[in-house]
């Protein structure tokens, strides 16, 4: 997965972290900010994915079917703990919780992309299978919505798990689980 996209996705949704002598500190502000004296040159920013990375880990091997991992990875991208059952239940109906699925793929026990049987639905992503009317810049639908808010304007950035699941939150922000239900 190339990261450089997933700094772009978090960067985008913190506000600040910053990187003090190698470890990373909250800091509260002072009741008098005009004796704060900051040496600039001497914070060295950190882009957000690598302090909020530490907050899950993904299995060593991604199998089939198995979602256990899923809870840790969706509390850090912003899902509450409510909700977890249905982000489950979703992602094992939408992609097995194979992160790395796109519409149409099959894939083996442990998540290994073996062919394409159906071609008609290839811009449905990842664990939620997040639909190209979200991330396309120019679909007529929801106006890429990732695309212009995240600069999510491709389909590789959301086959990462926790990308996935941060932009799947925003989605549900948006329109609820309605995203998910079957059209008739």
């Amino acid at each position: 997965m190339n990261r450089s996209y997933m700094k772009k996705v978090i960067a985008g949704i913190c506000i600040c972290f910053i990187w003090l002598g190698g470890i990373a500190h909250a800091v509260s502000a002072p009741n008098d900010l005009r004796s704060v004296a900051i040496d600039l040159d001497s914070l060295v920013r950190v882009d957000a994915i690598d302090v909020i990375a530490a907050d899950y880990v993904y299995p060593k091997q991604f199998m089939w079917g198995d979602c256990s991992w899923i809870d840790q990875v969706a509390l850090s991208a912003g899902w509450l703990p409510k909700d977890l059952a249905m982000v489950k239940m979703i992602s094992a109906r939408e992609s097995g919780c194979c992160p790395n699925r796109k519409g149409g793929d099959a894939v083996d026990k442990f998540c290994n992309v073996t062919k394409v049987t159906e071609w008609n639905h290839r811009s449905d992503t990842g664990l939620m299978q997040l639909n190209g009317v979200h991330w396309l810049r120019s679909h007529k639908h929801y106006a890429g919505l990732f695309c212009k808010e995240y600069n999510i304007c491709e389909q590789e950035p959301l086959l990462d798990a926790f990308t996935n699941l941060r932009m799947a939150k925003v989605l549900f922000d948006v329109v609820g689980w309605s995203a998910w239900q079957k059209q008739p």
